[in-house]
């Protein structure tokens, strides 16, 4: 989609540090971390957020989890604990029209979060 942030990422216009990949997802860290471990995961394809999901993006979502899981191997969060977060709407800080899903972890998380 035409001036999403997360669809020039993919396109290779604006650098991101990849930590995974899949054939349907993209995983990379967020510039603003949250804790000592911030990675987002989105699909390759554009869907604008978690709200406009439909039954027929099942595969991309389960494959955005697998992903996910790799991530938190990588970074060592497996066996700590970890929070997977979809955020939608402003009034949730969501800023970018790409579905993403955060992988947070690296610190003992409180709640509510934030």
């Amino acid at each position: 989609m035409d001036g999403c942030l997360f669809c020039r990422i993919l396109a290779g216009e604006i650098p991101a540090k990849e930590v995974a990949s899949s054939e349907r997802t993209f995983a990379f860290r967020d510039i603003n971390p949250g804790a000592p471990t911030h990675v987002l995961v989105i699909p390759r394809e554009h869907i604008e957020n978690a709200g406009t999901v439909e039954a027929s993006h099942g595969d991309v979502l389960a494959e955005m989890i697998t992903t996910a899981q790799q991530v938190a191997q990588l970074e060592g969060l497996a066996d700590r604990g970890y929070r997977l977060v979809f955020n939608v709407g402003e009034d949730s800080g969501n800023t970018v029209p790409h579905l993403h899903l955060h992988v947070i972890g690296g610190r003992i998380m409180g709640w509510p979060p934030g």
